[in-house]
């Protein structure tokens, strides 16, 4: 039987903790997990890390984990008293200090963000609930009008849609949480508060091969450089809590489908996550509106789909993975599905592999074969394969246990672990063994091999081979 080819990330929290119930999440259809480095102590990631491993050697198939670091966190500073209230049409003062703020004045302890306002400039207050626009400048300080007035707390949130920030996307904290976490030994780690390319490529040049980056598309100035940066990065996340502060609402959904068909086009994995069954923190159903949620993610061609607080904190962490299982493979088996799925992707400046790819998908088409069969070291032959979308599965024969891991987010690939052939024949003797042992085909079914010959040599895909299950 083909597995699910749209994959599930889970959060890990208390809620997903027990060893018992990091089994069950994954049984129930857990391909990839994320440790959220804006919570818990590196204690607690280190704990989940090694829980992680032992229920992946339990399960017997890979398992993807990547390492999610807070970024940057702008915030207003504090007021006597604890808060302020805005009002609407009030004009307010904005200016770069420690010290705290009172009625009318809001103190931020970013200089580089008040020196790079200018007037028009929108600042989006406590996730969104207030807004502000710029008037004037004076000096080195900022006059705004309350667009959408209330009470703000101390330290809220502060979100600039309409400026790029000259703040990198690296804190100090970032650095430390991103070295720590290679040392984990997780498969990408997650990039907030991209603003341009340059991000991408400083995190990058840290982490040098070890892990790969997963760029966080949550800000107006990054969908404005969307092909940009998703050709620096290894995959990118469709941030839609953040993104959701930043943009009107109603292009929140257009911004999804730009970000989905740039990675597509690219041939990198693309993560759609935030509130997608978020009501089952507590229900234990979701409402019909988030399981058409998911369901567009999946018809769009999302690589993934993610959990957040629903396997975190929340109270059906199993339910809520195994709902959206159910819903990904009720898209999969609809007619329409195919129909209205994005294909032939390859790039214009096609290489070899890439022609390849292209050309075993349209034979495993024509042929009804049952699975393609991607021998690769590296990942990037499946990548390539994933990315032309084959109405067959992608079978990832692979040595290196981390690429078949980091393949667990990648769209239709069962990854699997294998000592690399030595010639032909044992290239279709490993291939025949595994798919009989996934279940993937029957006696008489046609399978597709690709590879690169001689073997053993990275990024020479150049060879497509045909066989029938005798």
């Amino acid at each position: 039987m083909r597995a699910r080819d749209c994959k599930i990330v889970a959060t890990m929290g208390p809620a997903s903790d027990p060893p018992e119930r990091l089994a069950l999440l994954i049984q129930a259809g857990v391909d990839c997990f994320r440790l959220n480095f804006s919570h818990g102590s590196r204690e607690d990631h280190k704990r989940r890390m090694e829980a992680i491993r032992a229920a992946e050697q339990k399960a017997g198939s890979p398992v993807g984990v990547f390492a999610d670091l807070q970024g940057p966190k702008i915030r207003v500073g504090k007021f006597a008293g604890g808060e302020i209230k805005l009002t609407f049409d009030e004009i307010v003062t904005l200016e770069a200090s420690a010290e705290e703020g009172g009625p009318g004045l809001i103190r931020l302890p970013h200089p580089e963000l008040v020196e790079t306002l200018q007037p028009d400039d929108i600042l989006k207050l406590d996730d969104g609930k207030l807004q502000l626009t710029v008037t004037e400048r004076d000096g080195p300080r900022v006059r705004a009008r309350v667009d959408f007035g209330g009470v703000l707390k101390n330290q809220k949130g502060v979100n600039v849609p309409t400026r790029r920030i000259p703040i990198s996307a690296l804190t100090d904290k970032d650095r430390e949480d991103l070295a720590y976490a290679l040392e984990l030994g997780v498969d990408y780690v997650a990039l907030s508060f991209v603003q341009h390319y340059d991000d991408v490529r400083e995190a990058k040049a840290l982490i040098d091969g070890r892990a790969g980056v997963i760029a966080k598309i949550e800000k107006p100035s990054a969908l404005a450089l969307i092909d940009y940066i998703v050709e620096e990065a290894d995959a990118v996340m469709v941030a839609r809590g953040d993104l959701g502060v930043e943009l009107p609402p109603e292009q929140v959904p257009i911004a999804q489908r730009k970000i989905i068909r740039a990675a597509r086009a690219a041939g990198r994995p693309v993560i759609v996550a935030t509130h997608m069954l978020e009501s089952m923190v507590e229900a234990a159903t979701p409402t019909r509106a988030e399981a058409s949620d998911v369901a567009t993610a999946v018809y769009q061609g999302a690589d993934a789909v993610m959990l957040s607080a629903e396997s975190a904190v929340g109270r059906h962490p199993q339910s809520a993975v195994a709902i959206m299982d159910r819903i990904i493979r009720a898209v999969e088996d609809d007619a329409d599905y195919w129909a209205a799925l994005p294909r032939d992707m390859t790039p214009p400046q096609a290489t070899t592999a890439d022609a390849i790819a292209l050309s075993a998908r349209h034979i495993a088409d024509v042929l009804g074969c049952a699975a393609l069969v991607a021998y690769t070291a590296t990942g990037s032959t499946a990548l390539r394969i994933a990315r032309e979308r084959p109405r067959c599965g992608v079978i990832g024969l692979t040595p290196v246990v981390e690429t078949a891991r980091r393949l667990a987010l990648v769209w239709g690939v069962q990854s699997v672990v294998t000592d690399d052939a030595t010639d032909g024949e044992d290239m279709i003797a490993k291939a025949d063994e595994t798919v009989r042992r996934l279940g993937v085909a029957d006696i008489g079914d046609r399978v597709a091999v690709i590879a690169g010959i001689p073997f053993g040599r990275p990024g020479k895909t150049n060879t497509i081979r045909l066989f029938r299950l005798e």
